[in-house]
């Protein structure tokens, strides 16, 4: 996976995450993950075509998804409605749409799907794309353990 691929959509998340939340938001230490790997409950999934294959997929978990929408909407959530489900795929939509407006000045030419959310416990996803997902960190709030997502890319080129 090229790097070119990845730091907008790092650069994209740090930017929306601070601009929406208004609380401190760092980056972790990027890793790897296999083709197939457990949800944290609350996952936000945008397809990648064109240049391009793949998948981004914001995972968090239901405290986390309860968080976020509670800052962006300035209100507080006890459960995962619609609200909540709406705005975590509005914060989806938001960053790769970023970030893929970066790819598209650096000449890479690929579409998005409309994010599809996914919640729940016990769940896994899988890749059949042979690619290692590249996870991404994100930690935020007052004691910056406060929340974080996952920014999970999984991008290879077509051949």
């Amino acid at each position: 996976m090229r790097v070119e691929y990845i730091n907008p959509f790092v650069e994209a998340s740090l930017n929306i995450l601070r601009e929406v939340t208004g609380v401190e938001v760092k980056r972790g230490d990027l890793y790897l993950k296999s083709s197939t790997m457990s949800i944290m409950g609350v996952a936000a999934l945008v397809g990648l075509a064109g240049d391009v294959e793949g998948r981004v997929l914001f995972d968090m978990s239901k405290e986390t998804a309860l968080y976020v929408a509670g800052l962006m909407n300035m209100e507080e959530f006890q459960v995962v409605d619609e609200m909540v489900k709406a705005t975590i795929t509005e914060l989806a939509n938001m960053i790769t749409a970023q970030a893929v407006t970066k790819l598209h000045d650096l000449g890479f030419r690929f579409d998005l799907t409309p994010p599809a959310l996914f919640t729940g416990d016990n769940m896994e996803i899988s890749n059949n794309l042979d690619v290692e997902a590249l996870i991404v960190p994100m930690k935020f709030g007052p004691t910056g353990e406060d929340g974080r997502i996952e920014i999970n890319v999984v991008i290879r080129e077509r051949i």
